[in-house]
């Protein structure tokens, strides 16, 4: 769906989109949605054409995974500490900003992870899916991309797939590499890496399945994150975009998100 499609489902000329508001817990966000409530008559979010979400990027990916299934609009304004992926918050003027905005849209991870006991596990990630060691001793991984084993032995903390918005989130924290929007790359990055001890991850297709097999798993058991949902005592974890799903995030013009992603790669 191109830019001006967007606008037009947001905003038919003549008409206010119906708007919800959702908001974090903290006092500045629900201060934000009390004042933003009375002035915008909002309408219950599976009612909305957009929906306006207070707080910080960990209230956006909320009402991303809440919404997963609708793939309506969001617009964050930041009430919370990073914003990366919230626009300033501003209580005036909110329709125009709105049928202003520039729509960017994202494609989520699915992580299919095998228990040693033998159970399944599905679930989606927007930003990364990440593996940990569950005890004192490091975990050892095998990495296939796409059916071919590409390293035969990683001993560390764990490793992590992002998507590029995920990219400036852990991925970043663990030295991984940041991903423009349009570069349809997948980071995948080691956390702690001990052997090989210079192997600092690879940048990979988005089309690209990656497969990630725990090693002697009685003795080095891990565990599987994607976004919120974990999975304990993991044997196997393939991970691959899905995109059958789409997210649509709206920016100002001024605050759009790949903007963000390059500005995010000279800061000191």
């Amino acid at each position: 769906m191109d830019k001006a499609a967007v606008k037009a489902r947001i905003a038919p000329v003549g008409a206010s989109p119906r708007i919800a508001f959702v908001a974090a817990d903290t006092p500045e966000a629900q201060h934000g949605l009390e004042v933003l409530a009375s002035r915008y008559d909002p309408v219950l979010p599976r009612e909305a054409e957009v929906i306006v979400a207070l707080g910080g990027d960990g209230l956006m990916l909320e009402t991303l995974h809440a919404n997963l299934d609708r793939s309506v609009p969001i617009y964050g304004m930041n009430c919370g500490t990073v914003g990366f992926l919230m626009n300033e918050y501003r209580e005036d003027g909110l329709a125009q900003r709105l049928a202003a905005a520039s729509s960017v849209e994202l494609h989520p991870l699915r992580m299919t992870a095998t228990c040693v006991d033998g159970g399944r596990s599905e679930a989606l990630a927007i930003n990364e899916v990440s593996l940990f060691r569950e005890s004192r001793q490091a975990a050892k991984l095998r990495i296939s991309v796409d059916g071919v084993v590409r390293l035969k032995e990683l001993v560390c903390d764990g490793a992590l797939v992002a998507t590029p918005a995920g990219s400036t989130a852990y991925n970043l924290s663990a030295h991984g590499p940041i991903i423009p929007l349009g570069a349809d790359l997948l980071a995948l990055t080691p956390i702690s890496a001990f052997r090989p001890r210079r192997w600092r991850g690879a940048l990979l297709p988005h089309k690209a399945v990656v497969t990630l097999e725990i090693l002697e798993q009685d003795k080095r058991p891990v565990g599987a994150v994607a976004d919120y949902t974990e999975v304990r005592d993991v044997a196997k974890v393939e991970i691959r975009e899905d995109r059958e799903v789409t997210l649509r995030l709206l920016f100002d013009p001024e605050h759009n998100l790949e903007e963000r992603i390059i500005m995010e790669q000279f800061l000191p």
